[in-house]
């Protein structure tokens, strides 16, 4: 005995459940095409954040060398005249070469403290801001599908206690 095919209208799935598999497929196309989108533009930021940090930190080299120039030659140069005049206008050795140091650090604290501010840049705080947010909005996401588990059907549910009683 052959079982029989059965008849085309029998293999056929109801029109509903064809449009929402088809509405299914294009809101998953444009999920794909959003999170195309997201990682073309986070790769943007980061360039654009990159190149700032390039920026900064040759800035930041500048004013390094700014205050090795200063911190090295300020201490010849300037002890050696500022000392000299300082000493000739009647001040001690001891306040003459007190002054000059005074002056000499003053520069090296400045060009230190632009260095800093140019290399506070460098820490890449836009993308990492970005990519914090879109880390918590796909979590969220997770935890809202997570939380939102289809409803059950009583034959799924009385399954397990029904097989337990056996």
């Amino acid at each position: 005995m052959t079982e029989s095919a059965p008849a085309s209208g029998e293999a056929s799935a109801p029109p509903g459940v064809i449009e929402a598999l088809q509405r299914l497929q294009a809101d998953g196309r444009a999920g794909v095409h959003a999170t195309a989108e997201t990682v073309h533009m986070l790769g943007r930021l980061l360039a654009a954040d990159l190149a700032l940090a390039r920026a900064a930190v040759l800035r930041a080299l500048v004013c390094l060398a700014l205050m090795i120039m200063f911190g090295g030659s300020a201490w010849l140069l300037l002890m050696a005249a500022l000392v000299a005049l300082l000493h000739g206008v009647g001040l001690s050795w001891l306040g003459a070469l007190l002054l000059a140091a005074l002056l000499s650090l003053a520069v090296t604290m400045l060009a230190f403290w632009a260095a800093r501010r140019y290399l506070a840049h460098g820490g890449l705080q836009t993308s990492r801001r970005q990519l914090r947010r879109l880390v918590q909005d796909a979590l969220a996401v997770l935890e809202a599908l997570r939380t939102a588990a289809p409803p059950q059907t009583p034959d799924a549910a009385a399954g397990p206690a029904q097989e337990a009683q056996s």
